[in-house]
This record gives structure tokens, sequence and C-alpha cells, in this order.
């Protein structure tokens, strides 16, 4: 399977995926594992940048198409509704089909406070992850859902990063044993 936590900056997408990679004995590819590179190489949305995400990403998922699809693979981003989150989440939604695997979208929030919160978090700088509060209003807005063949939103502001994975784990606990099953809020 393919489990994808949609979240903006700070929501924590990472720390959350962590431990479900953890309890699925699975994989995990953050969305700076590939964006990094270009960070650090070119301007920021620049042709130069996009060009570079798509080539890490072309080989991250090559890599993950290989991987055995009884092996979870969960996978962090931040995808609106804008044309480069169209073009990766089609791309996704691809990998999922091409491996054979269930695709389960979780999208992930919080509360204005609590996001505000977590998104200065000092931890996240090392990681190259945006922490300027200034920023992010700029980046809200409504999160790409679309075609999501398993759909759980999920509000983290009052729950742990552990709590939450357990939460996800027993959703698609109960998906893959009630066939019936689409989508969730919580």
């Amino acid at each position: 399977m393919i489990i994808h936590l949609n979240g903006w900056p700070g929501v924590g997408k990472l720390t959350i995926g962590r431990h479900v990679a953890e309890r699925l004995d699975g994989r995990l590819l953050d969305n700076h594992a590939i964006y990094n590179l270009a960070f650090s190489l070119t301007d920021f949305r620049s042709p130069e940048f996009y060009a570079l995400v798509r080539s890490v990403r072309d080989a991250a998922f090559q890599r993950v198409a290989e991987i055995s699809p009884t092996v979870p693979v969960v996978m962090t981003n931040a995808y609106g509704r804008s044309e480069w989150a169209q073009e990766n989440w089609r791309i996704i939604r691809d990998l999922a089909n091409r491996r054979g695997s269930r695709f389960f979208a979780v999208t992930i929030t919080c509360s204005d406070e609590e996001h505000l919160k977590r998104i200065a978090s000092e931890d996240r700088t090392p990681l190259g992850k945006l922490t300027d509060r200034r920023e992010l209003p700029a980046v809200l807005g409504p999160l790409m859902e679309d075609g999501a063949e398993h759909l759980l939103r999920l509000d983290t502001t009052d729950i742990a990063p552990e709590q939450s994975a357990a939460m996800i784990c027993d959703w698609i606990q109960e998906v893959l044993s009630s066939p019936g099953c689409f989508g969730s809020v919580i």
C-alpha cells in the first residue's frame, strides 16, 4: 500500500509518518528527501527548481515501484490545488497503480493556533522546513484529495503524533477488512 500524508507545513506529517512507517514495518519517503536537493542548488520555483525536483522525484518513485508491494510506503507532502500539486498527485496515484498497491490518502490538519506553534518549532530548521510564521498564510488553502481510493481527514490539534499514527493504522486496518469503506473524518 501507499499511505500519503498531505498537510500544510508544520502540521506534523513527518513525525506522524515516522510512527506510521514503524508501526506498519514500511518505508518513509518524506517530501524533503526529494525537495531539499533543489532547495540547495536552484532558486525556489525557477524552471531549474522544478526540473530538478522532477528528476529526483522520478528516481525516488522508480525505486518505490521496485519495492515489493507487500512493503507499505508512507509518503508526505503539502499539496494544495495548484497545477504542480495536481501533477504530483496524479503521479503518486499512478505509482500506486503501477505497484499494484492500495492508495490511502490522509489529510492532516490542526487548529490555526496550534499550527502557528508547530511551524515555529526549532527542530524544523535543520530539516530545511518552513519556520517563518509570516510565510504560512501564503500557502494555506484546500488540500488535494481528488481521486483518493481511500481518504481519512484527521485533525491533530489535540492528538499526539503516536496517537495520530495509531488512528491512521487502525483506519487502514478497518478499510482492509471492510471493502465498502471509503473515507472517514476524525
